[in-house]
């Protein structure tokens, strides 16, 4: 099985340990996404609607770059750091998926990163 590592300057730049994802198997995996901006490196956004908006258009971004898009977004997990912005981050969700949306997966973040609310993984049809 072949894997190509996917870039794209549109979305933050992963740290050393990892790629913003990877295409395998007629798959996209795209790693946990954070709201921060691509061109700035920070997190810009404050509210959890905000930072949900930024971490879809990262994935859009990325996705793109390997040949695929949102609509074929077929898993995600859903990183949160306080679970009860849950509603908010569901109110920018049905937004961007507001029929047949991808299966999805909760968790609570296991650190605590300044001003993050949220982060985002995906799995993608390639």
């Amino acid at each position: 099985m072949t894997r190509q590592i996917v870039f794209t300057t549109r979305a933050p730049k992963p740290p050393a340990t990892y790629s913003q994802a990877v295409k395998a198997a007629g798959l996209v995996f795209v790693s946990g996404t954070s709201p921060h901006n691509p061109a700035t490196g920070t997190v810009t956004a404050t509210t959890i609607q905000e930072q949900t908006r930024q971490c879809l258009t990262n994935i859009a971004a990325i996705l793109e770059e390997a040949g695929s898009s949102l609509d074929k977004i077929v898993s995600v997990t859903v990183v949160l750091a306080d679970e009860d912005e849950f509603g908010g981050m569901n109110e920018e969700w049905l937004k961007w998926f507001p029929s047949n949306p991808p299966a999805r997966q909760g968790a609570k973040l296991p650190v605590r990163i300044p001003g993050l609310k949220v982060s985002i993984a995906a799995i993608a049809e390639a």
